[in-house]
């Protein structure tokens, strides 16, 4: 997955049915280029009975794991999110299990506040979403556009019936390196999982 040639990229949730009878499964995303030619996948792991207990208890506070892959379906980098009450937090992995960086949430008065992190917790960008700021979320370096990634609406049946959702993520800035556009890619992802499934909604 060559990140660095991409300016644009999509994730797309696929579909799962059994949401229908408000089970939630294991999240799976095909990754696109500006063109919609499949450049990578992503899927969460745990797959037994306990993954999917921990699914329906605990929803977005409980601890998943998100592996990233190429088109091949080989391992490029892994997400991880340890099990978080408050200030949810994401560490990104190479696949050779090298922090490359993390993203950590921040209090914020009616603004959704996350810390864009290198590997020795020096602060990249920001991202900073407001109030009514629902399907976007700006992520600036030394207050100049830096990313963006926006959630796709899918009609009144899709949101309120499937977790199935497309998000586009916009690298604005060129000079954003491909490690750091593994984590904000991992950061979209996170959003998804954060704001928009099922039992995010009520946090």
């Amino acid at each position: 997955m060559n990140l660095q040639q991409q300016q644009l990229v999509k994730i797309k949730q696929r579909k799962e049915f059994l949401e229908l009878l408000g089970i939630e499964t294991r999240n799976k995303y095909d990754i696109t280029d500006s063109n919609d030619q499949i450049i990578g996948f992503a899927a969460e792991q745990g797959k037994g009975f306990l993954g999917l207990l921990f699914r329906q208890a605990l929803g977005h506070w409980r601890t998943f794991e998100v592996h990233f892959f190429n088109s091949q379906r080989q391992l490029e980098f892994i997400a991880n999110h340890p099990f978080r009450w408050l200030f949810h937090r994401i560490d990104v992995y190479s696949s050779q299990n090298v922090l490359l960086g993390s993203l950590q949430q921040r209090f914020g008065i009616l603004t959704k506040k996350f810390d864009v992190l290198d590997p020795h917790e020096n602060v990249i960008a920001e991202m900073r979403s407001g109030l009514f700021q629902i399907w976007t979320f700006p992520i600036k370096r030394n207050g100049n556009d830096y990313a963006l990634i926006t959630k796709k609406w899918g009609g009144l049946l899709k949101e309120v019936f499937l977790d199935a959702d497309n998000f586009a993520l916009d690298y604005q800035d060129p000079t954003i390196s491909e490690s750091t556009k593994k984590i904000l890619l991992a950061a979209a992802v996170f959003v998804d999982l954060e704001y928009f499934e099922t039992k995010a909604d009520s946090d």
